[in-house]
C-alpha cells in the first residue's frame, strides 16, 4: 500500500465505480447528449454516486470536483477530483478503453492519483514524492506494483505520439490536426488517438508514447492522470508552457521531459490559432 491516508478508500471507490461500469458494457444504457460528441449515461451517474458515496462516510468534510455533479472550489483544503467514466464515447460503442479517474488534492495542489480501466483491469497510482506504479490486481500490496517509468526518447523521430480531440469541431480540432501534421513532419513513429486522457497520460507515465496533446481538457480528465506521470518522471504544462492547474478547463502537453521543449515548440504555434 502507498504511503497516503486516503489511498486505500480512493482504490475501493475505483473498484466500486469500475464494477458498474462492467454491469453496463456493451448493454443498454439510457444516454443524453450534453453537446455534439459529448454525453453522459446512467453508467457515469451510477459510478460517480458510488465514488462520492463512500468517500463522504469516511471524509464527510471533503469537498468534490467530479464531472457530473459537484462543482466545489478548485483550490478547496481537501478536494476529490472525480471522473467517473473518462472515455464515455468508448463505453457507449463499446470499445473497452476507458477508466475511472480519481485524484485527491488540498490547496489546489493534488497529492494522490488513481485511474484504473475496469475492462482490461490495469491500474496506475502515485502518491506525491512516492513514486508512480501499476499492476493487474487490485493495488493493496506493493508488492504486486510495478514502478512507472517515462520513455528514454531522445527525439520526436525516436517516438509514438497520443492526442486527443475537444468535442468542438472547429478551430479546436482543425488546430489539432494542423499540430498532427506537424509532428509527424518530424519522423515521429505515429500518432494514436484513443479517446481516454487519463489512460492517455498514464502510457506516457509506462513509456507507450512520448508526448500526449490535447488542446482543451477539464480538470477531472488530467488530475490523477497527471499526477501520475509527474511521478513517473514526464513534464507537464499546458500549450503555452505554462504549469497545469486544476481552475477549469486547460489545453495540456505532457511528454518524458527529454522532448517537452521540442514538442511544445509545435504545440504552442498551433494552440495559438485555436
Amino acid at each position: 500500500m502507498l504511503p497516503h491516508p486516503y489511498y486505500e478508500i480512493a482504490c475501493q471507490a475505483a473498484h466500486n465505480a469500475g464494477e458498474i461500469l462492467k454491469s453496463h458494457f456493451r448493454q443498454s444504457v439510457s444516454i443524453r447528449s450534453k453537446s455534439a460528441g459529448d454525453f453522459v449515461s446512467q453508467a457515469d451517474l451510477e459510478a460517480e454516486s458510488s465514488i462520492v458515496d463512500l468517500i463522504k462516510k469516511t471524509c464527510p468534510s471533503h469537498q468534490f470536483l467530479a464531472e457530473e455533479s459537484h462543482r466545489d472550489r478548485f483550490d478547496a483544503p481537501e478536494l476529490w477530483v472525480i471522473d467517473p467514466l473518462d472515455g464515455t464515447s468508448n463505453f457507449l460503442h463499446g470499445i473497452p478503453q476507458f477508466a475511472v479517474s480519481i485524484a485527491y488534492s488540498r490547496n489546489g495542489k493534488a497529492e494522490l492519483g488513481v485511474v484504473y480501466n475496469p475492462i482490461s483491469g490495469e491500474w496506475f497510482v502515485a502518491v506525491e514524492g512516492s513514486g508512480a506504479w501499476t499492476s493487474e490486481k487490485f493495488p493493496a500490496n506493493k508488492s504486486e506494483l510495478r514502478k512507472l517509468a517515462v520513455a528514454p526518447d531522445s527525439s520526436l523521430a525516436d517516438t509514438m505520439v497520443a492526442v486527443g480531440f475537444y468535442y468542438d469541431r472547429g478551430k479546436i480540432m482543425e488546430a489539432t490536426l494542423r499540430a498532427i501534421s506537424e509532428f509527424f513532419r518530424k519522423s515521429i513513429h505515429g500518432v494514436r488517438r484513443f479517446g481516454a486522457a487519463s489512460l492517455d497520460l498514464a502510457q506516457v507515465a509506462r513509456g507507450d508514447y512520448g508526448v500526449f496533446m490535447e488542446f482543451k481538457l477539464q480538470p477531472w480528465d488530467h488530475a490523477a492522470g497527471a499526477l501520475i506521470l509527474s511521478e513517473a518522471g514526464g513534464t507537464l504544462s499546458d500549450c503555452l508552457g505554462n504549469p497545469l492547474s486544476l481552475n477549469g478547463p486547460t489545453s495540456i502537453l505532457a511528454t518524458n521531459g527529454t522532448l517537452h521543449l521540442e514538442a511544445l515548440e509545435i504545440a504552442q504555434r498551433n494552440y495559438r490559432d485555436a
